[in-house]
């Protein structure tokens, strides 16, 4: 039987542990959920495309001085038809 040190484990994977042991046993469960998490630590922390698409658009801007960002940031929203950048509060 693997163990699982409980707590290390994140929110979210702890809730994964739980739901695979109440569906389909202890034994199992902790073995799947290794197997899973062993995978998820291999693949790296996931990125968010449009955020690096948006980035990736932009940094030109700023690099030239023609658009400058404050350390606090924008919020990017959808508006209808356009979108609406605000100052992050």
């Amino acid at each position: 039987m693997v163990q699982i040190d409980e707590t290390t484990l994140t929110k979210g994977q702890l809730r994964k542990l739980n739901a695979l042991r109440k569906s389909i046993g202890d034994k199992i469960a902790d073995g799947a959920f290794s197997e899973w998490l062993s995978s998820q630590s291999a693949a790296g922390p996931a990125t968010d495309k449009n955020a690096d698409l948006i980035a990736d658009t932009l940094w030109d801007l700023v690099r030239d001085g023609r658009l400058a960002l404050p350390r606090t940031g924008y919020v990017v929203k959808r508006g209808r038809r356009r979108v609406i950048v605000e100052p992050a509060s």
